[in-house]
């Protein structure tokens, strides 16, 4: 194979995960809309709901976004009366509401269901294969 060849298949595999991962991300959006969150706020549903509670920074770190865009985030979701925060001396936490946590147990299981279908053309076998190559790829950081 030569040099371009190779790249050629680079750019290919990256337009391919890319299409994955969009298609993916639509589908969510789409069933998370019955709830009224975005994939985003469905996420920092799951983060924090894992956690019960979570500093504003370990949050951020976790879902690979700015200290801005969790606090837009974070005050659209007290908005929704989803989360709360407390400051305790220089650190912000945040953790489920009531109303948050009834959401996480509602929609948490339903939507695994949703992103498992996305899977469901493979074998156990080859889900293992994909997560490694990933994992592999993402190790690499895109190098």
């Amino acid at each position: 194979m030569t040099e371009r060849d190779n790249k050629r298949l680079d750019l290919l595999i990256w337009f391919r995960l890319s299409r994955v991962y969009l298609n993916s991300l639509k589908g969510s959006n789409q069933h998370l809309k019955q709830w009224g969150l975005s994939a985003a706020q469905f996420d920092v549903l799951v983060q924090v709901g894992m956690s019960k509670r979570i500093s504003q920074n370990e949050l951020a770190e976790k879902l690979f976004v700015t200290k801005g865009n969790i606090t837009q985030l974070l005050t659209k979701m007290e908005e929704l009366d989803l989360v709360e925060r407390q400051q305790e001396w220089r650190t912000k936490y945040v953790q489920l509401t009531k109303k948050g946590q009834d959401v996480f147990n509602e929609v948490t299981p339903l939507q695994e269901r949703v992103q498992a279908e996305h899977f469901s053309a493979l074998n156990k076998e080859e889900k293992k294969q994909l997560l490694t190559l990933l994992k592999k790829l993402q190790q690499n950081g895109g190098k």
